[in-house]
């Protein structure tokens, strides 16, 4: 594989290769590295993290679906303080040399702005922010689908922290490119698209839905052609880079989202059917570019032909 081709700058933030393992699909990085070297990922992004420990939810939690998966975790996660504590020593003595993003979520606009505080410490190379979570305090609207809530989430994080921030969006919008926007005009450094979409499924045998949580967010390959419309329509309307994801399972997957108008990528459910994935897509893309003549990765980016 060669770094050369593939050394990317996302965001202020130095990858040896676009391919980043996706918040929530690769654990802390650790839990991966009997299974790939953990030197050749562009970049560790962390299950997402909240204030305080969460055991996740009751019941049934996964799902697999056509193409796909349903998942309702819940946000399973040691907290803030044992992350810092615990986890992020060890992610760094492990992978010393790879970005470490922090992924994070929290339900008021101050409580996002004091995570992205306590994250703002060596070792954390940048923050991705999951909006897609209720708002505590008005009555439960998804900071995701309201493009004023979403820019708040952003100005408080972008107060509270030097890191490149990244606002992972909720494709549950009818207009991404007026949250791209949004999140832009407030400060994000970068955004990150698509999150997971709200599926569900009925057990026909007790008609009862399978997962505890009823509705889950649905991921795979079924998703790509969806993200990648919506990584195509964000670029189109901002300035900032963009990270796409949402079924990639090979290097030609990720070339369809860098066309698009991703700088970089991120490899989410294909991880639980191939952990060597991340690396995997890497040099499928290396190989790709080699065979074109091409000298970098950059040279793909935003460039479908219309």
């Amino acid at each position: 594989m060669n770094f050369e081709r593939l050394a990317t700058d996302f965001a202020g933030i130095k990858l040896k290769t676009p391919v980043m393992g996706a918040s929530g699909t690769f654990g802390f990085g650790i839990e991966y590295k009997d299974f790939l070297d953990l030197g050749d990922v562009g970049a560790i992004i962390s299950k997402g993290l909240t204030p305080l420990p969460r055991p996740g939810n009751n019941g049934v939690r996964v799902a697999e679906t056509p193409g796909g998966m349903l998942n309702c975790i819940g946000l399973e996660n040691p907290g803030i303080e044992g992350f810092l504590r615990d986890i992020l020593p060890k992610v760094r003595q492990e992978a010393a040399d790879t970005a470490f993003i922090a992924n994070f979520s929290a339900g008021t606009v101050e409580d996002y702005g004091m995570m992205a505080a306590r994250l703002d410490v060596d070792g954390v190379d940048g923050v991705e922010v999951n909006i897609s979570c209720p708002n505590v305090k008005e009555g439960g609207i998804v900071f995701g689908t309201d493009p004023r809530a979403a820019a708040a989430v952003t100005e408080a994080v972008k107060k509270n922290t030097k890191k490149p921030v990244i606002v992972k969006l909720s494709p549950n919008v009818t207009d991404i490119a007026l949250m791209a926007r949004a999140v832009e005009e407030a400060g994000a450094d970068a955004i990150a698209l698509i999150n997971t979409l709200t599926g569900m499924v009925i057990d026909t045998r007790t008609w009862q839905p399978l997962l505890g949580n009823i509705t889950g967010g649905l991921s795979g390959p079924a998703v790509k052609p969806i993200a990648v419309r919506m990584v195509w329509q964000a670029a189109q309307a901002v300035k900032i880079p963009i990270l796409g994801l949402g079924g990639i399972t090979c290097g030609e997957d990720a070339v369809e989202f860098l066309l698009a108008g991703a700088s970089a990528v991120a490899v989410g459910a294909e991880n639980f059917v191939h952990p060597d994935a991340v690396v995997r897509v890497a040099e499928d893309i290396d190989a790709y570019l080699a065979a074109r003549g091409l000298e970098h990765v950059s040279q793909l980016v935003g460039q479908v032909k219309l």
